[in-house]
């Protein structure tokens, strides 16, 4: 059995770490709050541009534009985006494997592009080839740091390497809910407009304009993916270090009560051999 110094010494242990965990919790709530008004703020102009896109698919009839050419999928390229560090509980293993039944699924077809650090180690132990890593992306992303992934998607796909592009990241729900998802960025599936009475005129043209429109709508849609990811992560890892402080403050009190169980057996047995030896000597 442990002596009450070895006790001693790992309740003070537990009780540093519970204020590192706690501490951490801090931190993470409020990188979340942000993280989280920058997600509802930026989803309004996805959405926008989303029917806008809509409608000009629509209105372009029959226009052929290189991100919306379907091939036969021989090649695929998935990117991931993850945390670059871990303590997030299972957001990270929950995406790991959203994206491994697609490995799997295509087998041997598949490259991937690595957004952040856990996605590039996840690439490297199942053998998938990486074509690029980008790494140590801010808890504030803006626009340019996604910009360089959507030029390197769209030009793989424009020249034909791959001939489907799926994106794979963590949606915000809620800050006790988040959602791994897999979805097809390219080619281009434009989404079903809804029913309006209203047409629109495009100048120079509709062509032209969808032209312009479509990687700007392939980066937004990047964009959204790391807000969403940013904001899960961040939920996520202050849930975890919520619940690692709740666990250390129950362990501690635990050691508390067997340390005293342990002061009030050897005072006992102290008090028997007083009382023994008292005894002896009458």
């Amino acid at each position: 059995m442990a002596t009450a110094r070895e006790i001693r010494r790992r309740i003070r242990s537990v009780k540093n770490i519970a204020k590192i965990t706690k501490a951490m919790q801090l931190v993470a709530a409020a990188r979340m709050r942000r993280a989280q008004s920058r997600v509802t703020e930026a989803r309004p102009y996805a959405e926008a541009l989303r029917q806008v896109l809509s409608g000009l698919a629509t209105q372009a009839g029959s226009v052929r534009q290189p991100l919306l050419v379907e091939r036969p999928i021989e090649r695929v390229l998935i990117i991931e985006v993850t945390p670059d560090r871990g303590l997030t509980g299972a957001l990270i293993s929950n995406i790991h494997r959203r994206v491994g039944r697609a490995i799997v699924e295509e087998s041997g077809k598949t490259s991937m592009v690595a957004v952040g650090r856990k996605a590039r180690d996840f690439a490297r132990r199942t053998n998938t080839p990486l074509v690029a890593e980008f790494t140590g992306i801010s808890d504030s992303p803006t626009l340019a740091d996604i910009s360089p992934v959507a030029r390197l998607v769209i030009d793989a796909f424009t020249e034909a390497q791959f001939d489907v592009v799926l994106l794979g990241y963590t949606k915000f729900n809620s800050t006790l809910s988040q959602q791994p998802m897999l979805e097809r960025l390219l080619p281009v599936v434009p989404p079903e407009e809804e029913a309006s009475p209203i047409s629109y005129t495009y100048e120079p043209d509709e062509n032209a304009v969808l032209a312009e429109l479509l990687p700007r709508y392939v980066e937004t849609r990047l964009y959204q993916a790391l807000l969403e990811s940013k904001a899960s992560e961040q939920s996520a890892r202050m849930v975890a270090m919520r619940n690692a402080t709740d666990s250390a403050n129950d362990l501690s009190r635990d050691l508390t009560l067997v340390l005293n169980k342990a002061r009030q057996a050897a005072i006992t047995s102290e008090i028997a051999e007083i009382a023994a030896g008292a005894a002896a000597l009458s």
